[in-house]
């Protein structure tokens, strides 16, 4: 009742934002997503009689059961689990992971994905990608997207049971050879507000929520038309265009939630002025600070040249599509 997997962050090019079932995970809307190769996250788990309580070590350090995250998130997905296999056994969970947690960077996501994954092989589930998808979305509702590699689709659905409401892949990793995401980090703390307690607080107080939902369905229908057609300008259009309305929701938020700084502020205007110059790039931007840049294998070069002339960056990370969650026999113990 072993196994370990490992699963990819995505970042999400048509965003989510919003619960219609906060018990549930389901979204208010669909959203879309490019999964990445280089953000990882590692899980072995392990189901035994000799556990007296559930253990849980993220990077080599033991994440304590009384914490606010494992009581109201965490726990409850181990319960649905043990429910599920109908098994009372307690879990020892050890993961690593590359990703700054609660960055903005999917953090979440990934684990939920890898987590999800180990325990169906561990516990012989037998569950295929979708029914994954489903149980990953009721841990983190972003995690469905990790299940599948390349371009990922998490349809809203309209059930509220949330059996229509899963993540379906657009085109594979290799479909699009060319793309690259450039990963700008402006900070590694963990921010102030959580993307869950943001979303939730949005939809409660945002005047400007139900404009947001209106305008969704265009905006998938454009970035899948640009995917199938390998088109960087209309992907890159319909991206930007469709963050900055996220982030139009989280300042009217009451209390207005913010997550950028000054360097994702100055990198806006740097993508903004790349383009101006004819390259073409563009930018999204998650609940959080760090800006993602989209553009072509052909372009690279030029937007990282410029991108080092904004002061202060932690890091650059230059990811392309990446692989779903697969299975591994390297244990972490």
């Amino acid at each position: 009742m072993k196994a370990t997997a490992i699963a990819n962050a995505n970042i999400a090019l048509i965003k989510y934002w919003g619960k219609r079932d906060e018990n549930l995970f389901l979204p208010q809307n669909s959203s879309i997503s490019l999964t990445t190769d280089c953000l990882s996250v590692k899980t072995t788990v392990e189901f035994s009689s000799r556990n007296k309580k559930d253990i849980l070590i993220l990077n080599n350090r033991n994440y304590p059961l009384n914490s606010k995250e494992y009581k109201k998130y965490l726990k409850p997905f181990l319960n649905k689990i043990r429910k599920l296999a109908g098994t009372k056994r307690k879990i020892k969970i050890v993961s690593q992971s590359n990703l700054p947690k609660g960055a903005g960077l999917a953090s979440s996501a990934a684990g939920f994905a890898a987590l999800t994954a180990a325990v169906n092989e561990a516990l012989g589930l037998g569950l295929n990608k979708r029914e994954m998808s489903i149980l990953a979305r009721q841990g983190s509702g972003s995690a469905c997207r990790s299940i599948y590699g390349g371009f990922v689709e998490w349809q809203r659905g309209k059930k509220d049971d949330g059996s229509d409401s899963f993540a379906l892949q657009i085109a594979p990793a290799d479909y699009w050879p060319d793309i690259r995401m450039v990963i700008c980090l402006t900070s590694i703390k963990e921010k102030k507000v959580s993307s869950r307690e943001g979303m939730a607080q949005t939809v409660k107080t945002s005047p400007f929520y139900p404009c947001w939902l209106k305008t969704i369905d265009k905006d998938i229908k454009s970035a899948k038309r640009a995917i199938k057609n390998r088109d960087i300008s209309l992907l890159g259009k319909v991206s930007e265009e469709n963050c900055l309305k996220m982030h139009a929701l989280m300042i009217t938020t009451k209390p207005g939630i913010i997550y950028w700084n000054e360097k994702t502020i100055a990198l806006i205007h740097k993508t903004r002025e790349l383009r101006e110059r004819g390259l073409k790039c563009y930018f999204t931007i998650d609940a959080g600070p760090q800006v993602k840049i989209l553009c072509e294998k052909k372009d690279l070069k030029e937007l990282i040249k410029g991108i080092k002339k904004v002061s202060g960056i932690k890091n650059v990370i230059i990811a392309r599509p990446g692989p779903g969650v697969k299975i591994s026999k390297n244990h972490l113990f």
